[in-house]
């Protein structure tokens, strides 16, 4: 479900010193998190990480997870976010699982028993040892129900506090008013008072709202209480910071324990309000996540900075039409992604003599992976994103947009508010012709060829040895794209010996229609299909 995708450079902390190190080269982070959490909003927390866990970052992350969850889907999700960050992510057994009484997480608030709450400080402690074992510059504290704007590390670490919480707000009751989760004194208190103050009710909330107007601005304020959300360094850990019990205080909530020690330690704590996070603290709250991604995603560039990258996988096309295909590309394109699947001919060559200045990316396979489709599209997504393209243009070598798309694709590109366009593909029978039957209708339908690349998201393909789709499935969930009226040829069919050859492969790969149409595959030989003439 999610197939998506170290050098460490240990730098010294002073153990007394305050501020951080003037230069880290690239810092490492734990991202560490305890976990029992429903399946949808634990995959929108892991898709949040994701969209921040990109390349070019001035710093490095791994992640360490406590699973405690008891739904097998929760389980898996985080097995397979594991499994896309390889050895860059640990997932450990709690000691002491929690009980399916202990927790309940009801829609109108969350209730904690006393005895859960050290449970997940012993969590949270066990997590804490670990960054100070592998020695890592810094921990991201992080629950699970959160769903962070993609610039919440960069802008923590541009801080340089060595404890600093990212602020979210939360209606702790439905249809109530939205609070912090830092506040400024003892349990939760969020205004301003002297010791032995006494003041009236309104006086409270007067003080309670400018605090949290006061919050509403960008900014790093410093605070007396924080947690749920935050960025810690080395030298904090060093310190001797914890979420164990302070015997002599009753305060419930291991964060406030984390921040008194913290406190009487002398280490300040702050909170930055530049890019507030997402809290799904109740399942009604999942609705809101859409419009929160939107919010934060990257501004589009404008028009003449639009890269328009060329996806393609090819195996023995130099006698076919990967030579009107690709002058046909370099009209409009502006950087290509090439995978040769094990040609024996002069292919590749062709693909660099006929993109030459154009920035190419060619992969040449000394193993074939046709037989195994999904692989082979799998490895060309992989090798097209690391370019960090901001479009994606998936054709196959014998595939060429008629004329007039190269006047209009800058067009298409330059939309803010699209993301995938779709296409009508036509099968050609001769050069002129395409065929138009009941059981080759592909120019009936719409597509997706051209997507605007969304780091943010996880991609993955149908596994399916034929027939598992250029694109991967998540294009089809988008609601933002469009039908685009400019037709694509496809010419593979166009001449009798390659169907025939096709033909025969489709039977030998597929002998018993597992991974498409008999039907189909028969009429490849049909004497008198109907055809239609092409107009451009």
């Amino acid at each position: 479900m999610l197939p998506f995708f170290l050098t460490i450079f240990v730098m010294t902390f002073s153990f007394l010193q305050a501020e951080l190190p003037k230069e880290i080269l690239r810092p490492t982070i734990l991202v560490g998190s305890p976990i029992r959490q429903d399946p949808a909003i634990l995959m929108e927390f892991l898709l949040s990480l994701h969209r921040i866990d990109q390349k070019e970052k001035d710093y490095e992350l791994h992640y360490y997870f406590i699973d405690d969850n008891t739904d097998p889907n929760s389980q898996n999700i985080l097995k397979q976010f594991a499994a896309s960050k390889q050895d860059r992510c640990t997932i450990a057994n709690p000691h002491q699982p929690m009980q399916l009484s202990e927790y309940d997480q009801e829609n109108e608030s969350h209730i904690w028993p006393v005895e859960v709450t050290w449970k997940v400080a012993a969590f949270k402690d066990s997590i804490i040892d670990h960054a100070k074992k592998e020695e890592y510059d810094f921990i991201f504290l992080i629950d699970s129900d959160l769903v962070l704007h993609p610039k919440t590390i960069d802008q923590l670490l541009s801080d340089k506090k060595d404890i600093v919480s990212n602020i979210f707000w939360t209606a702790w009751m439905p249809n109530s008013k939205e609070f912090p989760q830092v506040w400024l004194y003892d349990e939760y208190k969020q205004y301003e008072i002297a010791i032995r103050e006494t003041l009236s009710p309104e006086e409270e909330i007067l003080r309670s709202n400018a605090f949290c107007e006061k919050l509403r601005k960008p900014g790093v304020f410093e605070v007396g209480g924080l947690g749920a959300c935050t960025l810690i360094s080395r030298a904090a850990l060093n310190k001797g910071v914890s979420f164990e019990k302070i015997k002599n205080i009753t305060f419930w909530g291991e964060d406030r324990h984390f921040c008194v020690r913290a406190a009487a330690l002398g280490i300040p704590l702050f909170v930055d309000t530049h890019y507030p996070a997402y809290h799904i603290y109740r399942k009604s709250a999942l609705a809101g996540v859409e419009d929160y991604k939107r919010q934060t995603e990257k501004e589009v560039k404008p028009l003449d900075k639009q890269r328009i990258t060329l996806a393609m996988i090819m195996r023995n096309e130099a006698d076919q039409y990967l030579e009107p295909m690709l002058k046909s590309a370099r009209t409009y394109i502006t950087d290509a992604v090439i995978i040769d699947d094990q040609s024996d001919d002069n292919s590749a060559a062709l693909c660099e003599t006929l993109l030459a200045g154009i920035p190419l990316k060619l992969i040449k396979n000394t193993r074939s992976l046709f037989s195994n489709e999904h692989l082979l599209r799998e490895q060309l997504w992989s090798e097209t994103v690391k370019t960090n393209p901001d479009w994606i243009l998936i054709l196959d070598a014998d595939e060429i947009f008629e004329e007039s798309f190269k006047d209009k694709v800058q067009e298409l590109t330059a939309n803010n508010e699209i993301d995938a366009y779709y296409f009508r593909l036509y099968d050609f029978w001769d050069e002129n012709h395409y065929r138009a039957d009941s059981l080759w209708r592909a120019h009936d339908f719409y597509r997706p060829f051209l997507i605007r690349y969304r780091p943010e998201e996880i991609y993955t393909f149908k596994q399916s040895a034929q027939h598992c789709g250029r694109m991967p499935l998540e294009i089809n969930q988008w609601k933002k794209y469009a039908l685009s009226d400019l037709r694509l040829k496809h010419l593979g069919w166009a001449r009798k010996e390659n169907r025939e050859k096709k033909y025969k492969r489709y039977l030998e790969l597929d002998p018993q229609g597992i991974h498409g149409s008999m039907s189909q595959y028969f009429s490849i030989l049909d004497e008198n299909p109907n055809l239609i003439e092409w107009k451009e």
